[in-house]
C-alpha cells in the first residue's frame, strides 16, 4: 500500500514538473549510498527532488519527513552524479509534498534546503 502510494505521487510530481517546463533526466536513481526520486532540469539549474506522499496528516505534513538524514544523503547522492557527470553545474534541491485526501495537492518547496 505504501509503495502504491509512493508510485502514485511520483508520477503526479512528474506530471507537475513536466507542465512546468522542467525536463525529467531520472527517475529513482540509485547509488549505494541511497536512492533520489527525480533528477530534473530547470532551465540551466540541476534539481534534485525528493517526493513525499500521505494520504492523510495522522504523520504530519509529507515535506516534514525530509529530516537531516535524509537531506545528508540527498547531498551526497548529488556530489556522486556530479562527479559521474564529470562537469560542474549550478545544483538546487526542492521537495515535492503531496497530499492526497485533499485532492492530490501538490505544495513545491523550491531550495528547500
Amino acid at each position: 500500500m505504501k509503495k502504491l502510494l509512493g508510485n502514485k505521487g511520483e508520477e503526479l510530481a512528474v506530471k507537475y514538473l513536466k507542465g512546468r517546463g522542467f525536463r525529467i533526466l531520472h527517475r529513482n536513481f540509485r547509488t549505494p549510498i541511497g536512492e533520489i526520486d527525480i533528477i530534473a532540469e530547470d532551465k540551466q539549474t540541476l534539481v534534485f527532488i525528493e517526493v513525499k506522499t500521505r494520504s492523510d496528516d495522522s504523520f504530519g505534513l509529507p515535506f516534514e519527513s525530509v529530516d537531516s538524514r535524509k537531506r545528508e544523503r540527498m547531498r551526497r547522492i548529488a556530489l556522486l552524479y556530479l562527479k559521474h557527470l564529470g562537469k560542474e553545474r549550478p545544483v538546487r534541491f526542492d521537495v515535492i509534498s503531496i497530499e492526497t485526501r485533499d485532492n492530490n495537492r501538490i505544495d513545491h518547496i523550491i531550495e528547500a534546503f
